[in-house]
């Protein structure tokens, strides 16, 4: 008989790339997470991994067997679920992380009415502007707006994040709006710290343009406001600027043959093993929301 402990193992150290790695999502140690690996191999006769001190791969046994297992974890999860209700009896705490203006304006909203039906669970909501480890940080939940190149964590795409060209009245009137991704080199671009160049799709090609201010800030919301302040052009999200363009305080600016490359809202957990029903109840309040918005 398989044991299913041993199968997390080699799932999760495929997605993290190492035992180590894996071992600390299952908050487990790597020596137990080694011998759970050698355990699996001896349980269903094949070496499935190479391992030696610096890399980690699937032998041809191991590609052969990685789907499997992975079905078996997600059969574990379903037939947890289907005898225990996931709406019913949630408590602990519930610990996620999401950017600031995205906490703020759509994540914080939620909670009243999530934990009015679920009065035994706490939500611990961290918001920050930078990527946070939460295997290190011992989260739950990130909600990340991205195109999301990292593959060592587990992620489920929630919604699109349409994104677009923002600017005052006043900035506009004083300097005309940009028809063309160049046009934007005779701009004040207001840009987070660091970032260099707004990427853009003009048809079938990916444009990449250089843009400068006089305002850089790690912050969206920082943005946001000196937008607001007729300082320059911002890239923002549609959540974000919905109220302030319903009543005129900023115009979109719209390009012919340019927009903004979109992005997603991902919900990104530290490992794919038993999602805690409180993550996927959340998860789908979130879900909901996005879709009203």
């Amino acid at each position: 008989m398989i044991d299913l402990a041993n199968v997390a193992v080699l799932v999760e150290a495929v997605g993290a790339g190492s035992l180590a790695a894996a071992a600390r999502r299952l908050r487990i140690t790597p020596m137990l997470a080694s011998r759970r690996l050698a355990e699996l191999e001896e349980e269903v006769g094949a070496r499935l991994m190479h391992r030696t001190t610096r890399s980690l791969s699937l032998t041809a046994e191991g590609e052969a067997f990685l789907p499997h297992a992975q079905a078996l974890l997600e059969a574990e999860v379903q037939a947890r679920a289907a005898v225990r209700p996931a709406a019913s009896g949630l408590s602990g705490t519930l610990r996620l992380t999401a950017s600031v203006p995205f906490g703020r304006k759509v994540v914080a909203p939620l909670v009243p009415a999530f934990l009015q039906d679920h009065p035994a669970l706490q939500v611990d909501l961290l918001l920050s502007d930078s990527i946070v480890d939460i295997v290190a940080q011992g989260l739950d939940l990130a909600i990340r707006i991205a195109l999301l190149r990292e593959n060592t964590l587990v992620a489920r795409r929630l919604a699109d994040n349409p994104r677009g060209l923002y600017a005052a009245p006043a900035y506009l009137a004083e300097h005309g709006a940009p028809a063309t991704p160049a046009d934007l080199a005779r701009h004040r671009c207001l840009v987070l710290t660091g970032t260099s160049h707004w990427t853009f799709l003009a048809g079938a090609r990916t444009v990449r343009q250089r843009v400068s201010g006089p305002f850089t800030a790690s912050s969206v919301e920082a943005l946001h406001e000196a937008c607001l302040g007729g300082l320059g052009i911002a890239m923002l999200s549609e959540w974000d600027v919905r109220e302030e363009v319903a009543v005129g305080h900023l115009l979109p600016v719209r390009m012919p043959a340019a927009a903004p490359e979109a992005l997603a809202i991902w919900a990104v957990y530290p490992t794919a093993r038993l999602v805690p029903p409180k993550v996927r109840l959340f998860i789908a309040a979130l879900e909901q929301r996005l879709r009203q918005a």
